[in-house]
């Protein structure tokens, strides 16, 4: 097989880039990365060598680009032969839908709080509409847990690609302080607690650059 290469964002920000990233480091999947900061002069020029699209992420397999972050995690189960969604049907279903409704919907939720994983914001009031996604994906975290937990720790039980779908908003929820119940906050520190996860976020911690406007907020605690 070629040698895979994720062309992604600002580990910082790049909530797309960190689902595919995601997806192949929690499967031990090697690949070369190329970043490529966001909102600089020079940055849609650098991502045009890579992207169809000008947008992260990108996956570059030889000859074929896969441009799309959901499209990418399908893309390399099928090519590692992994199970990207749980083998369980009923699982199997929740996590293909909820994936899809993450990859559609929750656009104020994305507006109002930008990912930002080395800080710790406060003084953010929520839209209604922002409400309303933030109850729905507190409601599809509770269902899929009390549902499918038997089976893993993860979203329909075992780690799949519905997982690194959500893991942007758990970096969101984290960085606003979101008040969630017991099953949703049991859930994000899973995901907290991934080792790709961990390495993911001591890289943002590294990162200078500063986007402004997804800088937002009242800094509480600025921490890797």
């Amino acid at each position: 097989m070629s040698e895979l290469t994720l062309i992604i964002g600002n580990k910082n920000y790049s909530s797309w880039s960190f689902r595919a990233w995601l997806y192949l480091a929690a499967n031990d999947i090697e690949f070369r990365e190329i970043r490529v900061p966001l909102d600089e002069p020079n940055t849609a020029a650098e991502l045009a060598r890579y992207s169809p699209s000008r947008k992260v992420p990108a996956l570059v397999d030889g000859e074929s680009t896969v441009w799309e972050s959901l499209a990418i995690c399908e893309y390399v189960a099928e090519r590692q032969q992994l199970a990207g969604w749980p083998e369980n049907p009923p699982a199997g279903i929740f996590a293909r839908s909820a994936a899809h409704e993450m990859h559609s919907s929750f656009l104020a939720l994305r507006n109002e709080f930008p990912m930002n994983c080395r800080a710790r914001r406060t003084g953010i009031t929520a839209s209604p509409q922002a409400e309303q996604d933030i109850a729905r994906v507190i409601e599809l975290w509770e269902e899929g847990r009390s549902r499918f937990g038997n089976d893993g720790p993860w979203l329909a039980g075992p780690f799949s690609i519905v997982d690194a779908m959500y893991a942007p908003v758990v970096m969101r929820f984290r960085t606003y302080g979101m008040e969630l119940p017991a099953a949703s906050a049991a859930y994000v520190k899973t995901v907290i607690d991934l080792p790709a996860v961990q390495r993911w976020l001591d890289a943002a911690a590294t990162e200078t650059e500063v986007i402004a406007h997804e800088d937002i907020g009242i800094p509480v605690e600025e921490t890797s």
